[in-house]
């Protein structure tokens, strides 16, 4: 068990677990090639990438009415196509016909995120199959990295996270203290994914799914779905882990995998296999060909965030109806009442103290106590789904607590069954 709760996030961190639920974008010039798969040998021309009605605002708009708090678009996946005109090469959006060359799909997309209050995120492939040096020349490759991330986080205002992918990158070594001083000088707030000096990590796989226990200190991040192997951080950090899933089979569009679409059903399993188990979750949704999120795609993420909202909106009960005792909180409720979950939140400000917790409940009849949940780490947020019962009162007892917990949540729901998968 990899814990300690003397080590604390820093406010940023704290700030980014409380997002919990944001929009991944895999949108460029594979767009337009079907069936192009990551490596693909096959060569791709600027001149195809043209999305004649591109509308970034689309995308942002819809992730909003979702109750998305962030999002992060691919500025530049593995093949190396920048989705903004960069002077450091000649595989861009400056190469193409879109607006004649002088489009810009990155600014368009920050653009988007301050009108609708997201917090916008870029990808940044380290891994570039468009430049023929990055294998011959680590040197030349290190400067054309930095240059890059400088017209990034140098020309597009602020920007919350640097979503760096490992992919490509298993046997590269780069110049990290070099880029990573470049990043911090130019964005001191800047949140980094997973590589380099990550402020939080990949869960380690692509199906949206924290495992039990996810705590927030590790001393080791899994970097890339190609390998097993870990990069080792030399000491335990403060490091929330982010689920990333796609809404169907393909990262970026496909004529072909509508069929996939993952079910209401199933997206809101994994809303409880991550946000519910205390990491972030980041659902992928590739814009079409002239540049918008797909009718059913769009569709099928706001009837998830309408989901979320019926069912977590208006609890039975929440921490300010609780008191507190010796081992936990308790609620007592007037009458008895249909139940069916449980959220808890720790306050993590001064680091991560619960191991283990059970939650108890009164019966309705005899009024004796019984234990519905076991569970070991609460964090960020744990949601708990256990069978509809009736009860007069709901008991948190911490079981097992590193230091002292601060429980900032408490709050006590009956949801039902009033929605019909999709």
């Amino acid at each position: 068990m990899i814990t300690n709760s003397m080590i604390k996030p820093t406010d940023r961190q704290l700030e980014y677990q409380g997002w919990e639920f944001g929009l991944f974008l895999h949108f460029g010039l594979r767009t337009f090639y079907e069936g192009y798969v990551d490596f693909d040998k096959r060569p791709m021309l600027p001149s195809t990438f043209d999305p004649t009605r591109l509308d970034c605002e689309q995308w942002i708009r819809t992730a909003k009415e979702a109750g998305m708090e962030y999002a992060v678009l691919t500025a530049k996946h593995h093949d190396g196509f920048s989705n903004w005109p960069s002077k450091y090469s000649s595989f861009t959006v400056a190469q193409s016909p879109w607006k004649e060359g002088k489009g810009d799909v990155v600014q368009e997309f920050v653009n988007a995120c301050r009108k609708y209050d997201i917090k916008p995120g870029l990808y940044y492939s380290p891994y570039d199959g468009s430049a023929d040096f990055y294998n011959q020349d680590a040197k030349a490759y290190d400067d054309y990295f930095v240059n890059q991330i400088t017209e990034l986080l140098g020309d597009y205002g602020d920007i919350d996270i640097l979503w760096f992918d490992g992919c490509g990158s298993e046997d590269h070594e780069y110049d990290w203290p070099r880029i990573i001083g470049e990043i911090r000088r130019l964005q001191p707030n800047i949140l980094i994914f997973n590589m380099g000096d990550p402020n939080f990590r990949w869960v380690g796989n692509e199906d949206g799914v924290a495992p039990i226990p996810c705590w927030n200190v590790t001393d080791t991040t899994e970097f890339s779905i190609l390998t097993e192997e870990k990069d080792r951080l030399g000491e335990q950090i403060w490091l929330p882990a982010e689920c990333d899933v796609q809404m169907r089979a393909n990262w970026f569009y496909s004529d072909s995998d509508e069929h996939t679409i993952k079910s209401l059903d199933e997206l809101m399993g994994l809303y409880y296999y991550s946000v519910g188990r205390g990491a972030n979750l980041l659902l992928n949704i590739g814009p079409d060909r002239e540049g918008l999120l797909p009718a059913k795609d769009a569709t099928q993420l706001q009837a998830m965030g309408a989901e979320i909202r019926r069912r977590f909106d208006n609890p039975i009960a929440t921490i300010e109806d609780c008191s507190q005792n010796n081992t936990g909180w308790s609620y007592e409720a007037d009458k008895p009442f249909l139940m069916d979950h449980i959220i808890l939140q720790e306050n993590l400000t001064n680091g991560e103290a619960v191991r283990s917790f059970q939650v108890h409940i009164t019966t309705a009849k005899t009024a004796r106590s019984i234990t519905v949940y076991e569970g070991r780490n609460i964090g960020h947020k744990a949601i708990i789904r256990i069978p509809t019962i009736k009860a007069r009162s709901v008991q948190l007892e911490i079981t097992d607590c590193e230091g002292v917990s601060s429980i900032c949540q408490m709050a006590i729901y009956y949801v039902g069954e009033s929605y019909e998968s999709q």
